[in-house]
């Protein structure tokens, strides 16, 4: 049942003058105004302390009799800091390490990875040279190789300073030409000769 926004009005317009007939017969406005009016106490001002004096007395200090007859100990601060000497470049023998124990994904260019692979993360193959295909994690939003990716480079012992070359052959599948570099630093002979199709 819903009452009509007039009779509601009415209504409320009623019981606010009732409550005012009783406010005025109980003296409550009248009340109100008088505290108002009353002045309430002053606080009294704030008295001024004096600031503390530290004691500048010196008390002999105990002592037990043992020690009565020496002077007192003179307590002198001592600083000691040990300087801490880091490398400034990595080791010669650290310089050896193979990739495959090191590394566990591979970046792959953002700009190729946007226009030329699937945009979702899945499996892909990596087949090196001698036709032989191992499955990797394409992490499309890190636009890298992960999961497979440390098996393949322990499997054809790659290490630091040897270049790959990913040639796109199929949509999910990379062709990998290994160019190693010897011991004494030169590149050697690779067969990149009849690489054709996408680059990175």
């Amino acid at each position: 049942m819903v009452m009509s926004k007039v009779k509601y009005e009415a209504l409320r317009q009623q019981r606010l003058e009732e409550n005012k007939k009783r406010m005025e017969e109980l003296h409550l406005p009248l009340l109100s105004q008088a505290l108002k009016n009353a002045s309430s106490p002053k606080s009294s001002p704030m008295k001024r302390t004096k600031p503390r004096i530290a004691r500048t007395e010196l008390v002999p200090v105990r002592r037990s009799e043992r020690f009565s007859n020496k002077s007192a100990p003179q307590y002198k601060e001592v600083t000691f800091y040990e300087r801490v000497q880091l490398p400034r470049r990595i080791s010669a023998a650290g310089q050896n390490l193979e990739l495959g124990n090191a590394v566990n994904e591979t970046g792959l260019s953002s700009d190729f990875c946007k226009t030329k692979l699937p945009r979702n993360d899945g499996v892909m193959s990596l087949v090196d040279e001698q036709g032989e295909e191992w499955p990797v994690i394409y992490l499309a939003r890190k636009t890298g190789l992960s999961g497979g990716w440390k098996k393949f480079s322990v499997d054809h012992d790659l290490a630091d300073g040897d270049a790959l070359v990913f040639q796109l052959i199929r949509p999910t599948v990379f062709k990998v030409f290994i160019i190693r570099v010897d011991d004494s630093g030169k590149t050697a002979n690779a067969k990149t000769d009849n690489i054709e199709g996408t680059e990175l």
